[in-house]
């Protein structure tokens, strides 16, 4: 909205001429965000230790992670509340891919919302079931990449890291690709999700590399140089990914250890969600497996657990997600998170590399 009354006024004002720049708009909404986090902060704790909307803790876990039952969880409620205002005010709300990610974001979050409804206030300890959790996802995310195809006319190439050259055309298959990184992503954030700051610190380099990359694809100049896909448009989805870099921040502000607040399934599936689909928007969806390594290494971990306990009847791990495997041999809650978000980054900076060795 901002972009939309303050612009027009740069013929008098020059100073206004800044909000034409993706990069300006970018930073405002990551501090808008930020700070409605940190502002509400504290009356939305208040509001959840009122109304009892405390985290469930599994008894077979850690025996360290007790003490943290009645945490008040959902903290991603005040995530998405602070992502779309910013969005709202700094965005250019013509551009129909901010709307796609916005609509997967809110999407995944409704479905997160009634998971943590049935759990936390309705005391269901197994939520929303997930026979019909996963048709709710991939409803959701085919509805996403039909618009994508068929109104957008988005290029149903799958372009590979280190190959130039290396680009199938998938046609319509493309849309398996579009269901398979939304909500594989999507729950692939919410089984990280286990320890204070674990899947925050992750999510806050993989947005803030892909605001990067959407940046870089949505300039031609740029896209030329690197020899990457041009798309008009992507560069404004840097507004977005500034956005909820700003919400996460500011949730990481109460959720760093000891946590006050937990970011619940409304958060994880959310987030985990508009990550994928930013992925598939930047033309970058192979790449988000080394984006996202933790995301992926804590999936794998649980699935060589099952499949390991079924076919053999032993673990691999002492638990899954492997970050409680490590807490099981010893290690402090903080060092596990911090050496996960270096990991993180250390991946990111790697796949920023990959835009040079082509």
């Amino acid at each position: 909205m901002l972009y939309y009354f303050l612009y027009p006024l740069r013929v008098d004002f020059t100073l206004f001429n800044v909000f034409k720049y993706i990069t300006f708009r970018t930073f405002g909404a990551l501090m808008t965000a930020l700070l409605l986090y940190l502002f509400l902060g504290k009356a939305f704790i208040r509001y959840l230790q009122q109304k009892q909307i405390g985290q469930f803790i599994r008894e077979e876990g850690p025996q360290s992670h007790m003490s943290k039952k009645g945490t008040p969880t959902m903290g991603g409620l005040l995530i998405l509340f602070s992502v779309g205002v910013s969005v709202l005010l700094w965005g250019h709300l013509e551009n129909a891919y901010l709307w796609l990610v916005l609509f997967v974001l809110f999407g995944f979050g409704a479905i997160g919302f009634y998971d943590d409804y049935k759990k936390v206030i309705k005391k269901e300890n197994l939520g929303l079931q997930a026979r019909i959790k996963f048709p709710l996802q991939v409803l959701l995310s085919l509805i996403a990449g039909y618009f994508l195809l068929t109104y957008l006319d988005f290029s149903t190439e799958l372009l590979v890291p280190f190959f130039k050259n290396i680009h199938p055309d998938l046609g319509w298959f493309y849309l398996f690709v579009v269901f398979l990184v939304v909500v594989g992503t999507s729950n692939a954030v919410n089984l990280t999700d286990g320890l204070d700051g674990l899947v925050a610190g992750p999510n806050i380099i993989a947005f803030a590399t892909y605001g990067v990359l959407v940046y870089i694809v949505g300039n031609v100049r740029l896209a030329n140089y690197l020899q990457v896909i041009n798309i008009p448009g992507a560069g404004e989805l840097a507004v977005i990914c500034g956005a909820i870099v700003g919400g996460i921040l500011g949730f990481l502000w109460y959720n760093s250890y000891p946590a006050q607040i937990f970011m619940g399934d409304v958060g994880s599936l959310s987030v985990g969600a508009a990550l994928g689909m930013v992925a598939i928007l930047a033309k970058a969806e192979i790449l988000l497996i080394l984006i996202g390594g933790v995301f992926v290494l804590e999936t794998v971990s649980v699935i060589t657990q099952v499949i390991s306990f079924k076919l053999t009847g032993k673990r691999i791990f002492r638990m899954a997600p492997i970050h409680h495997h490590f807490e099981l041999k010893g290690w402090a809650e903080p060092k596990v998170i911090v050496r996960f978000w270096i990991i993180s980054l250390m991946l990111s900076l790697i796949s920023l590399a990959t835009l040079k060795i082509r």
